[in-house]
C-alpha cells in the first residue's frame, strides 16, 4: 500500500514537466511601439493620431447584448488548465510599452533635439540613418562650417539616447535580452519613417528616399 502512496505526487510532477513556457518576442507589437515612438519625434506636427473606433451595439436590443456577453470561443480550451497544467504560450504574448517615465524623458529630449538641430541635417542631406538604429554625419560638406561642431555634438547626444532607449524598452517590458531585437525593429522603423530626400544606410551603401 505504501509504495502507491507517492504516485499522485509523482504524477503531478510529471505533468508539471510537460508545461511549455514559450516566451516569444512580440515583433508586431514592437513594430507598432517603434512607429509611435519614431513618428512622435520626426513628425513636424508633433502629433501621432491614434484613433479608437467605437464598436456598434449589436442589433436586437438587450437580449442580443446578453447573448453577445456569453458568446465565447471554446475551440482552444485546454482542460488541463483547470488543474494548473498546460501550455503557457497564451500568457507569454506581452504588449510592448513605451509609456514609462524613463522612456518618455528620452523621447522628449530626442524630439527637442531633432526639431532644433537634426532635422536641418537630414533635410540638407548631411545626416543619415545607419542600419543599426543610429545616425551619422554622412556628408559634412552639406553643413556650414559654423554649424559642424553643434551638429556633431547633437549626433553624439542622439546616439547616446538611442542606445539608452533600446535598452530601456527591453527592460521596461521585463526582457532585457530583447534589447538587440528592439534595436533592430527601431532601426527599420527610422528608415521606414524617413521623409522624402532623407538618406539611410542599407546593405553597406547609402540610399536616398
Amino acid at each position: 500500500m505504501s509504495k502507491w502512496f507517492g504516485m499522485p505526487v509523482v504524477g503531478a510532477l510529471l505533468l508539471s514537466a510537460c508545461v511549455t513556457i514559450n516566451v516569444y518576442f512580440p515583433a508586431a507589437e514592437a513594430k507598432e511601439a517603434a512607429k509611435e515612438f519614431v513618428e512622435k519625434i520626426i513628425n513636424e506636427t508633433d502629433k501621432v493620431n491614434i484613433k479608437t473606433e467605437e464598436q456598434p451595439a449589436p442589433a436586437g436590443g438587450g437580449m442580443a447584448r446578453l447573448e453577445k456577453r456569453f458568446d465565447f470561443d471554446v475551440s482552444g480550451f485546454d482542460p488541463w488548465m483547470l488543474l494548473g497544467f498546460g501550455s503557457a504560450q497564451a500568457q507569454s504574448a506581452p504588449d510592448i510599452t513605451i509609456k514609462t517615465p524613463a522612456i518618455q524623458a528620452i523621447q522628449s529630449r530626442m524630439e527637442s533635439r531633432f526639431n532644433a538641430t537634426l532635422r536641418k541635417g537630414f533635410d540638407s542631406g548631411a545626416l543619415g540613418f545607419t542600419g543599426d538604429g543610429l545616425i551619422t554625419v554622412r556628408d559634412a560638406g552639406k553643413l556650414e562650417l559654423k554649424d559642424r561642431v553643434a551638429m556633431n555634438a547633437a549626433v553624439a547626444d542622439d546616439n547616446r539616447d538611442r542606445k539608452a532607449v533600446y535598452r530601456e524598452v527591453a527592460v521596461a517590458n521585463g526582457h532585457p535580452e530583447w534589447e538587440s531585437q528592439i534595436r533592430d525593429v527601431f532601426a527599420k522603423q527610422w528608415i521606414a519613417s524617413a521623409r522624402a530626400g532623407w538618406w539611410y544606410e542599407q546593405g553597406g551603401s547609402w540610399k536616398q528616399k
